[in-house]
């Protein structure tokens, strides 16, 4: 099984578990659960519920075991584009090929979505039936502490106050890191948890998710200026008319796509920390796949 087999594979996997716990709720009101799912199930790439299962894959546990810690990553993913989305943030109006989850059901309704949504993974966690108790609670601080004000949505702060303004690489950097890299991280030291892996390789695991975060947000900067609304499935040229920083805007996009080829190298060597396996080699191609991707 090569990296695209895989992606596909646990892609399925989380659809369904993720389909399993929209059906199996219990007194839910149908029209929250509607908007839920609108965003939570049948879209997008999943590349954090990938992450979360390779790395238990790579920590010599079978990627099953991490199903429900890759549900609730996507879950927190869901939510903060949900929000991301909303006429307060970035005011987009299409995601993933289709109306934003405020044109289609209201902004009330897309805040309490996402709000679900953001609360829901951590029941997932604690439900879990693969894991133990010790590792739910780990499970459920890591994505705690990389979702909240220590995170993303302090990334995502940092963003809304940078338009108009004109950011150095640093801040840009750290910017980066809390809204993309900080799930990215999260996703793999999941699967670590779920495999019960060492500290070392929980170390590892977290810096090449904040490598190849940073990366695919350089990929994601160039596809935003060179990119359609038809092949990304969202509204294009958003940072040039918001006036956001970006490594590009910053260094140019030559520059900027050498920067990303170094994280990406250094992202590699991240994963010395564990054994040879099948795991191991489609974790590398992942690294090549952010910079080609098309969408």
């Amino acid at each position: 099984m090569d990296f695209i087999q895989a992606l596909d594979k646990y892609a399925q996997s989380t659809e369904n578990r993720l389909l399993f716990h929209a059906e199996n709720k219990f007194g839910g009101v149908s029209s929250l659960d509607e908007a839920i799912n609108y965003s939570l199930l049948g879209g997008g790439k999943r590349l954090r519920a990938y992450l979360v299962q390779e790395f238990c894959d790579l920590c010599g546990r079978t990627a099953e075991h991490s199903i429900d810690y890759a549900c609730a990553i996507e879950m927190v993913h869901a939510f903060s584009l949900i929000h991301d989305d909303l006429p307060s943030m970035d005011n987009d109006d299409m995601r993933r090929g289709k109306p934003s989850n405020h044109k289609a059901f209201g902004e009330a309704t897309a805040i309490l979505a996402g709000d679900s949504l953001a609360l829901d993974a951590f029941l997932v966690i604690c439900q879990t039936e693969f894991c133990s108790p010790q590792q739910n609670e780990q499970a459920v601080i890591a994505l705690s502490k990389h979702a909240g004000s220590l995170g993303m949505c302090a990334g995502q702060k940092i963003d809304l106050d940078g338009e108009g303004k004109r950011l150095d690489v640093d801040e840009l950097t750290r910017l980066v890191d809390l809204k993309t890299g900080a799930l990215f991280s999260c996703a793999c030291l999941l699967g670590c948890i779920a495999a019960n892996a060492s500290e070392k390789q929980k170390h590892a695991a977290i810096n090449f998710g904040l490598l190849t975060g940073r990366a695919f947000q350089i990929a994601d900067d160039i596809l935003d200026i060179h990119s359609t609304a038809e092949v990304l499935g969202k509204t294009v040229g958003k940072d040039i008319e918001s006036e956001k920083s970006t490594f590009v805007s910053l260094l140019g996009e030559e520059n900027a796509k050498t920067l990303a080829l170094e994280y990406i190298e250094k992202a590699k060597s991240s994963l010395d920390e564990f054994d040879s396996t099948d795991a191991k080699a489609r974790l590398t191609e992942f690294c090549d796949f952010i910079l080609t991707r098309k969408k």
